[in-house]
């Protein structure tokens, strides 16, 4: 079992920078591949980032490159989601989860999640 808190949203203007956290609980957070995702109003949740347990390779959504970044920081039990140049439409509930194996971007294969946290981007 392993339980996941995301820490770190708010309200920001376009163009800012914001460090998502997430403290997982559990002592083998580094066998876990991590993963970021969001959900707008009225949208699907959908992929933004993901961490391999294994060797640590990182992926992102399209629309994320170059401006996110995910990291994990394993003795801390922590990944986090580093976002630049935030637009309005970043605007969405920020999830983190949890999954064995390599990462995906598909939600239905993560097996844990967090409560989220809110982020909006003001224009």
């Amino acid at each position: 079992q392993v339980q996941l808190v995301e820490s770190g949203g708010g309200l920001v203007q376009a163009g800012d920078s914001l460090r998502l956290s997430c403290a997982a609980s559990g002592r083998t957070f580094s066998s876990y591949t991590m993963g970021w995702f969001r959900q707008a109003p009225g949208k699907e949740r959908e992929f933004v980032a993901a961490i391999n347990w294994s060797n640590s390779n990182t992926y992102y959504a399209d629309s994320m490159k170059g401006r996110f970044t995910i990291s994990r920081d394993n003795a801390k039990n922590t990944v986090y989601l580093q976002m630049n140049s935030l637009k309005p439409e970043d605007t969405a509930v920020y999830y983190c989860a949890a999954k064995r194996g390599l990462a995906t971007v598909v939600v239905g294969y993560y097996d844990y999640w967090g409560q989220g946290t809110q982020v909006t981007v003001s224009s």
